[in-house]
C-alpha cells in the first residue's frame, strides 16, 4: 500500500474531517497519530480504526499551545520512531454572522489561535522531524473561504487566507529538503457538526456550491492522500480547492 511503513500526524481528528483523512491514511496503511484536544472521542476513533492498536496512538494536543504540539512531536517519536506525513486540520469557525465591529476580541483571538498559529506552531516542530526522517509531505487545511471573502466570518476568513501564506512560504524554504507542503480549500462539508444546522441552513450551504450539494467527508481525505503519496511528487506549494465550484463563481 502507499504509506507503509510510514508515520503520519492529523491534529483535529477526533470527529468531522480529521477523523475521516485519519481513518484513509490507516486504510492506505500509515501508522497514525490522532491528535486532538478531547482525548476520550480520539480514543473512540482510534478504537474503531485499529481495534488492537498496534498502528494507532492517540496524543492529547492542543494546537493553540506550542509546548502541547512540541510534546505531540516528541510523542510521535517515542511511539513510532520517525514522522514522515502530517495533516493540519484542526480547527474552529467561531462566530458567525457578526460584522467586525461587533465581534468580540476574545473569538477573534481563539480562532487565530487555533487555526493559525496552531498551523504555525505544527509546521514548526513537524518539518524538522520529516526532515530527519528522510523526508515527506504535510497538508494544511484551509478552506475555500481562504481566497474569497465571506461577510460576518472575518476571524476564520483571515485565518484561512493566512494558511495559505504559511504553506507558500514553507513550500519555498523546504522544497530543496525533501519536504512538500500544500494547502487544501473544502467548500462545506457533510459532516457530523454540520448535520447539527438546521434543514434550511444546510440548503443554503448545498446552494452555495455550484454542484448544488454538499462535499462528502471521504472526498477531501481522498485528495488530501493524493498530495501525502508519491503520485504528487512534484506538487508544493499548492492551494487544492475542492469546493463544487465554489470559487469559481
Amino acid at each position: 500500500m502507499e504509506f507503509d511503513g510510514k508515520v503520519a500526524i492529523v491534529t483535529g481528528a477526533s470527529t468531522g474531517l480529521g477523523e475521516i483523512i485519519a481513518e484513509e491514511l490507516f486504510d492506505q496503511g500509515a501508522c497514525v497519530v490522532i491528535a486532538a484536544r478531547h482525548e476520550e472521542q480520539a480514543r473512540l476513533v482510534g478504537d474503531r480504526i485499529d481495534p488492537s492498536g498496534k498502528k494507532v496512538h492517540i496524543c492529547k494536543t492542543d494546537v493553540r499551545d506550542h509546548r502541547s504540539v512540541e510534546s505531540l512531536i516528541r510523542s510521535t517519536l517515542k511511539r513510532f520512531g520517525a514522522l514522515h506525513f502530517a495533516v493540519n486540520n484542526a480547527g474552529i469557525t467561531g462566530p458567525a454572522g457578526r460584522a467586525i465591529p461587533d465581534y468580540d476580541i476574545s473569538d477573534w483571538d481563539d480562532v487565530i489561535a487555533t487555526d493559525l498559529s496552531g498551523t504555525f506552531f505544527c509546521l514548526k516542530y513537524e518539518i524538522p522531524a520529516i526532515i530527519k526522517s528522510g523526508g515527506g509531505a504535510i497538508v494544511n487545511m484551509s478552506s475555500g473561504n481562504g481566497v474569497v471573502g465571506l461577510a460576518g466570518l472575518a476571524a476564520y476568513t483571515a485565518a484561512k487566507h493566512g494558511i495559505l501564506g504559511l504553506t507558500r512560504s514553507a513550500a519555498l524554504e523546504f522544497a530543496d529538503k525533501g519536504v512538500r507542503i500544500n494547502a487544501v480549500g473544502p467548500g462545506y462539508v457533510d459532516t457530523p457538526r454540520m448535520r447539527e444546522a438546521p434543514k434550511e441552513s444546510l440548503a443554503q450551504f448545498a446552494a452555495a456550491h455550484p454542484m448544488g450539494r454538499l462535499a462528502e467527508r471521504r472526498e477531501i481525505a481522498y485528495l488530501v492522500a493524493f498530495l501525502l503519496s508519491s503520485k504528487s511528487s512534484f506538487s508544493t506549494g499548492g492551494f487544492y480547492p475542492i469546493d463544487g465550484g465554489y470559487t469559481a463563481k
